[in-house]
């Protein structure tokens, strides 16, 4: 049995834990290529009985050992571990699809959260412009409790890119300029359009609206503090334009 920790580079990751491997199989039980079980469990519990077969009703592999759990990394309240190929995702570009796009994330955990906002409010592609932290980190999809499964997600190289392949598609960017609006005063005329963050530490370059013609938007906050977290913005521009409609 052939193990090692995750790198970006593999078509394949694990998935840590009881709730994450029961929402995998509710949503993609095609992508799931084994399953690791930690041995002797004396009291399973109604959950994890309840996953172990559903597991074995899709003819997954169940492999009970300590090995995979010492190797991988997981935690000693860590009962199971899949592991599942990557999937072949690419982001719905049909004009009654909003996006989200996040250009150069850096963090696994704000990913992941935003992730979760975004199944939250309906949100179900979200773009993600290099260099980025891997949406398919171990630490990602933990973060995300599971959201990753439900979403549309695609890499691009550049916000160029992106744009060539969703053509007429209106950009919010979130940053400040001269011309900005309050989150308040915009209101999308239908759902052909996109959400945009910047990086946690630097946010969006100030170039960004007039190369790629989006119009720049803010979340107006008290002056005690000096930003918003990534995820928080991203989460309360997503719950105020899910209710615009």
């Amino acid at each position: 049995m052939k193990l090692s920790r995750y790198k970006r580079e593999y078509n394949y990751s694990y998935a840590f834990g009881a709730t994450l491997v029961l929402e995998l199989i509710k949503t993609h039980p095609e992508l799931i290529t084994r399953v690791f079980l930690r041995p002797n469990l004396e009291k399973q519990g109604d959950k994890l009985t309840e996953i172990i077969s559903s597991l074995r009703q899709n003819g997954i592999n169940i492999i009970e050992t300590t090995k995979a759990f010492n190797v991988l990394g997981a935690k000693e309240n860590c009962l199971l571990i899949a592991e599942f190929n990557k999937p072949q995702n690419s982001i719905d570009c049909d004009k009654g699809t909003p996006h989200v796009v996040l250009v150069n994330p850096s963090d696994a955990g704000n990913l992941g959260t935003i992730m979760r906002s975004a199944v939250a409010f309906g949100y179900e592609n979200i773009a993600i412009i290099s260099p980025s932290v891997d949406p398919y980190d171990p630490k990602t999809i933990r973060a995300s409790m599971g959201a990753i499964f439900h979403l549309n997600i695609a890499s691009f190289s550049s916000i160029k890119e992106y744009q060539n392949s969703n053509l007429a598609r209106q950009l919010y960017a979130f940053m400040l300029n001269s011309t900005a609006q309050t989150l308040s005063e915009v209101l999308p005329n239908n759902n052909h359009y996109s959400i945009v963050f910047g990086n946690e530490a630097s946010g969006l370059p100030t170039n960004f609206c007039n190369e790629t013609g989006a119009k720049a938007i803010y979340i107006p906050q008290s002056p005690n503090v000096d930003s918003l977290n990534l995820s928080v913005a991203a989460s309360i521009a997503m719950y105020t334009f899910s209710h615009k409609k």
